[in-house]
């Protein structure tokens, strides 16, 4: 018989495969469409299963209950963490391969936690401190392609330059959730971000993308459609509710260490999926954040 917390831990390994995996179907999908349309879409299929899902848990009470100052909050946190975040995502996505996206993007716990013991004085131990510095010079080595120092000398591009605003878009969003969030379930929190997220995303491609925008929608072919699908349902609804599901019966520690495959997942299925070339520069990279990772989880959870 399973040990029964078996199911959670299976979970967790699942939610890191599709967030793996959704590097590289971004990646095939700003082929097809714009970065803009690309992110509305995404958000808006994710918003309605979310929503039925919030709903069904935890019924109209929550909304209800919000007041002017945490909808506010929200609103910031969609602008921040949902609109700015996959807007710059795709972008990316257009100019970086899918695997090294993925190893870049795993820094998104570093600032996070510098600007929480600034702010909230938050402690950080040597452990937690040598990880972050662990997973830094294992971004750069990716980045750089094996000359970290090359980043003092322009050899960063754009592509990589909007993977890192990905990442301070994201600290917003976490800084956001801490200050002006408590007291909001994370299910309602993910849920009313991703529903205005997906509102602001869908705006702006009118704006910008104007009457291609129905062009592009109605020239959409079924496979790019059920990758988007994937991204909305797998990518995000699955992968929240997984996510919290560990959190609730294993604890926010066990929970988080499983992101540190994520990068694993990323480069991995983008080396089969889509024949990207493993340059031994972005393995090293992969295995020094992974490693700085999990070594800021040990040492968060020890104290």
């Amino acid at each position: 018989m399973m040990p029964a917390n078996t199911r959670y831990h299976a979970q967790l390994v699942a939610m890191a495969l599709l967030w793996g995996a959704n590097w590289s179907w971004g990646r095939i999908v700003v082929q097809t469409l714009p970065p803009l349309t690309a992110a509305a879409l995404r958000f808006l299929l994710a918003a309605a299963p979310l929503t039925l899902w919030l709903l069904i848990r935890e019924g109209r009470g929550p909304l209800r209950a919000l007041h002017i100052r945490q909808w506010l909050g929200l609103m910031a946190a969609a602008a921040c963490g949902i609109c700015a975040y996959a807007i710059f995502f795709m972008l990316a996505l257009k100019h970086v391969p899918a695997g090294k996206a993925a190893t870049i993007v795993a820094l998104n716990p570093v600032p996070s936690l510098l600007l929480a013991a600034w702010l909230f004085k938050e402690k950080l131990n040597g452990g937690i401190c040598c990880g972050m510095a662990l997973a830094v010079l294992g971004a750069l080595t990716a980045i750089t392609r094996g000359y970290p120092l090359a980043v003092f000398a322009g050899g960063v591009g754009t592509g990589e330059y909007l993977l890192l605003t990905t990442v301070l878009c994201w600290t917003g969003y976490a800084l956001i959730g801490r200050i002006l969030l408590r007291g909001i379930s994370p299910l309602t929190t993910t849920t009313v971000t991703v529903f205005i997220g997906a509102l602001m995303l869908f705006a702006l491609a009118l704006v910008f993308d104007g009457d291609t925008f129905w062009q592009d929608v109605w020239r959409i072919p079924m496979p790019t459609w059920g990758i988007l699908v994937a991204m909305a349902v797998g990518a995000t609804m699955l992968c929240y509710l997984w996510y919290f599901d560990g959190i609730r019966h294993l604890g926010v520690g066990t929970a988080s260490a499983y992101m540190a495959l994520v990068p694993v997942f990323g480069i991995g299925i983008a080396a089969l999926w889509l024949h990207e070339p493993l340059h031994v520069s972005l393995l090293a990279g992969g295995v020094m954040v992974v490693s700085g990772m999990l070594l800021m989880n040990y040492a968060g959870r020890r104290g």
